[in-house]
């Protein structure tokens, strides 16, 4: 994990203070970076997003899908986790703590904006991030690098009728053109062109080029991140400023969700008789979030001003703490975590 990864939180606190004080010191700026649209799609914002996902989705090999049989527990944990369980019960969530628990405390034009952000941020499972907490866990490349990519290929179809669904049922008015014009956006076309670039790559300088490529490329992506927050921010700046408590209380449904999901992968892989190595792993799928494409996703849908915009930037802003958290637990309990596995998968993991 490099510095500027490790220390993702601090970039992202001091990108929030950087663009509120832009947003007053050049709204001129901010509102003619936010009219330069397309079919609702803001181009300066779009260039940002690509930079953000490209790199990502370059690092995913799908023939690792070939793998998938190997660690059929695993991806089937993880793949429950992701798809039947945390969108929906983030949507629970967002309904119990934003819809009315701190209602009171919140913009009261701006509630289903909120939610909405909680799930698009929780309909879109972590495509890039969970490579390093994988590795912080001595997790098993094989099966993080397949079930990645089982996701990615998933989300194409996936994410649009998952998030108009919950939409839908939190009486939310869907804009399917624009939703469907995101999936085509940030993850069909991202896709393709990422895997095009990837095989060109491996073709002229094999896997070193291929890290070579990566490793110029990333902290491009991570900027591209910061200057997009930096933009959300000088829009969002007056309503944050107006109510200081929206950032907190948005962070308590994603918290919980976060350990909630991390947790109930974890248990179980323990009780279906999987290894550690792939029980962390699943465990970090099953809680992460692809938050670059829930960003952009919210954007596109309910602009940058919106509450949806700004929950899914307040999921990076704890990102990296909260993950850190969920890798230092499953470290831990590796010895209680083995002594509950079944002797055919201690077996296993021995050979």
């Amino acid at each position: 994990m490099s510095t500027f990864e490790r220390y993702l939180t601090l970039w992202v606190a001091l990108c929030i203070v950087a663009g509120i004080a832009l947003g007053h010191l050049m709204p001129g700026v901010f509102h003619a970076i936010g009219a330069a649209e397309i079919a609702r799609v803001n181009l300066p914002v779009a260039a940002l997003i690509w930079l953000m996902i490209v790199p990502m989705l370059v690092k995913i090999d799908f023939a690792a899908l070939g793998q998938v049989k190997e660690h059929w527990r695993g991806i089937g944990v993880t793949l429950f986790v992701n798809w039947a369980v945390k969108p929906f019960s983030m949507a629970a969530l967002g309904w119990l703590f934003i819809g009315y628990l701190f209602r009171p405390y919140l913009p009261a034009d701006q509630i289903d904006s909120y939610i909405a952000g909680l799930i698009i941020l929780a309909a879109a499972p972590c495509t890039a991030m969970v490579f390093v907490w994988s590795n912080l866990t001595k997790g098993e490349p094989h099966f993080t690098l397949s079930q990645v990519a089982l996701n990615d290929t998933i989300m194409v179809f996936a994410f649009a009728p998952v998030v108009g669904l919950l939409l839908g049922l939190s009486a939310i008015t869907v804009p399917w053109d624009t939703l469907v014009l995101s999936v085509a956006l940030y993850i069909v076309v991202p896709v393709i062109a990422a895997q095009v670039l990837r095989r060109r790559i491996l073709a002229t300088g094999g896997e070193p080029a291929l890290k070579r490529f990566l490793d110029r490329l990333l902290p491009l992506s991570l900027m591209a991140l910061l200057a997009t927050l930096v933009l959300l921010f000088g829009f969002q700046g007056e309503q944050i400023l107006a109510q200081p408590l929206v950032i907190a209380l948005l962070a308590v449904p994603i918290l919980i969700q976060v350990y909630f999901n991390s947790g109930l992968a974890y248990l179980l892989n323990r009780l279906t008789g999987e290894q550690h190595c792939v029980a962390g792993p699943s465990a970090l799928i099953g809680a992460s979030n692809f938050f670059e494409l829930a960003v952009a996703a919210a954007i596109s849908l309910f602009g940058f001003q919106s509450g949806a915009a700004l929950a899914t930037v307040v999921g990076v802003l704890i990102e990296v703490p909260v993950m850190l958290s969920v890798v230092w637990i499953v470290n831990r309990s590796k010895g209680w975590y083995e002594r509950g596995q079944k002797p055919g998968a201690v077996a296993e993991a021995k050979h």
